[in-house]
């Protein structure tokens, strides 16, 4: 999996490789910014996950998702770590948490190990 510097590196790197949508995400779907394709959470797949922290503001953080779908649609989803989480349906909250097939940065790996390690 790449490892990106920036959020824009990693959008102009996913376009190249067919990520051309940009998505919308709604509390039951996704939705291109064009409006020509809706995706309920059956029909699309979280490819690969990016995180990035703000370097100053933790505002800056963001994690991109690249997402596929089951009608041929590739895109990407920014969301601004969680800003979301409270308009979701639970189907959707789901559908975009990680799966076994799902790439993951090296950095977002190192996120979940820290996470995992607090808890204990």
């Amino acid at each position: 999996m790449d490892t990106f510097e920036t959020l824009s590196e990693a959008m102009i790197a996913l376009k190249k490789s067919g990520y051309n949508v940009d998505f919308n995400i709604h509390s039951d779907r996704l939705e291109s910014s064009d409006s020509k394709y809706k995706l309920k959470p059956e029909e699309f797949h979280v490819d690969a996950v990016h995180r990035f922290e703000g370097m100053t503001n933790p505002d800056d953080s963001a994690i991109l998702y690249a997402i596929s779908s089951s009608k041929g649609v590739k895109g990407l989803l920014v969301d601004a770590y969680g800003a979301y989480s409270e308009a979701l349906s639970p189907t959707m909250i789901e559908k975009l948490r990680i799966d076994a097939n799902t790439e993951r940065s090296a950095e977002h790996r190192s996120a979940e190990k820290v996470k995992r390690s607090v808890k204990q």
